[in-house]
């Protein structure tokens, strides 16, 4: 019997020019900043203008199960956005909270999103994504169709929702290898 892949954080993920690592409760005021951000949380659920609420749920996050929130960062540590991988049915995982910083280099959409992609697949062992996207929020579906393959599988009044399978997120991954180094270092939480 085979048991189904499950999420966990890991301390650091480290790309060709990117780090992820994992959120830290001192995080806290950059995430909220990003979520605040009126072009930004368009397309987000909205979040009180409260850091003392921001800290209480990151410090929640960590003592729970079932996803890994992680700060996505330049070489130098400098913060560039957030990610978070989350909502396990079967084989497939959801992936959200994609917030790219303004000023940050154009390739981090990309890097991020493989390195995702990667840390889900080989070190989590799931083989499908499943998400959704705010139906006005065309940048980012566009994204996931355009370069990765996402089909959607159906919609709302206010979003839609997408499946990646296995052979497309290979397909993806194989077709932007130049954007990870082979294999993805992936340093595991201390406990």
């Amino acid at each position: 019997m085979t048991t189904s892949p499950a999420i966990h954080s890991a301390a650091r993920l480290t790309g060709n020019k990117l780090i992820l690592r994992e959120v830290e409760a001192d995080d806290a005021a950059f995430i909220l900043a990003l979520r605040l951000d009126p072009k930004k949380s368009a397309y987000i659920s909205p979040v009180e203008d409260d850091l003392a609420r921001q800290v209480a749920w990151i410090n929640s996050y960590k003592q729970g199960s079932g996803q890994a929130y992680f700060i996505i960062c330049d070489q130098q540590l400098n913060r560039l956005g957030t990610v978070r991988v989350y909502n396990a049915i079967g084989a497939s995982f959801s992936w959200g909270s994609w917030i790219i910083a303004d000023g940050a280099p154009v390739d981090v959409a990309m890097e991020s999103a493989l390195m995702i992609y990667h840390y889900a697949l080989d070190h989590l062992g799931f083989r499908d994504s499943h998400f959704e996207v705010n139906r006005d929020n065309r940048s980012v579906w566009a994204f996931h169709e355009r370069l990765f393959g996402a089909r959607r599988v159906r919609e709302s009044d206010e979003e839609y929702f997408f499946e990646l399978d296995h052979a497309a997120i290979l397909a993806a991954l194989q077709r932007y290898r130049r954007f990870l180094p082979q294999p993805l270092k992936v340093e595991p939480l201390a406990r």
